[in-house]
């Protein structure tokens, strides 16, 4: 079962209780169980779907609530057996597995950390080529300048040549 808090198994419950006895829901009842939301509703019909509960029916897009949904007899028997709220509790009353989950914790553990050093190398290598940009854009900035200069100085010293070749003549 996908990690669910308390508050969303009480959800998925109401959301079984509401089918009534036609056994189903239609996507009018659905989102006003869910006041409009259909993002939200449309996540909770996606897992009691995984969980094999109900049923959908109608024409609908991929990522849109059907135009009626059906509950299945297993939906009805987990229902009268506690729900998610029953599971969500058993699953909080369990003893942690100390080992395994010991493991899986170094492992991850692990992994992030030699994430976290291949992130720190790329972000040395990113901050070097940082560096080499901006050192090469001071240079090309002193280029322009010294351009502009030699330019300006070029320029007025053949102005005022020109001036006094015009003057003598």
């Amino acid at each position: 079962m996908t990690e669910l808090n308390e508050y969303e198994c009480e959800l998925l419950d109401t959301m079984l209780e509401a089918f009534g006895i036609p056994d189903s829901l239609t996507r009018r009842q659905l989102m006003e169980l869910f006041d409009q939301d259909e993002a939200a509703a449309f996540a909770m019909v996606q897992i009691l779907t995984r969980e094999g509960l109900i049923a959908e029916s109608g024409k609908h897009g991929d990522y849109e609530l059907p135009d009626k949904l059906i509950l299945k007899p297993k939906g009805e028997k987990f229902l009268r057996d506690g729900g998610f709220t029953r599971r969500y509790k058993l699953e909080q009353q369990k003893p942690v597995e100390v080992g395994g989950t010991l493991t899986k914790l170094q492992q991850q553990n692990m992994r992030l950390q030699n994430e976290k050093l291949a992130n720190a190398s790329e972000i040395s290598d990113l901050k070097k080529t940082i560096n080499r940009l901006q050192t090469l854009q001071y240079i090309w900035w002193v280029v322009i300048l010294v351009a502009l200069v030699a330019g300006y100085l070029l320029g007025h010293r053949m102005g005022a040549h020109t001036v006094v070749h015009h003057i003598k003549h």
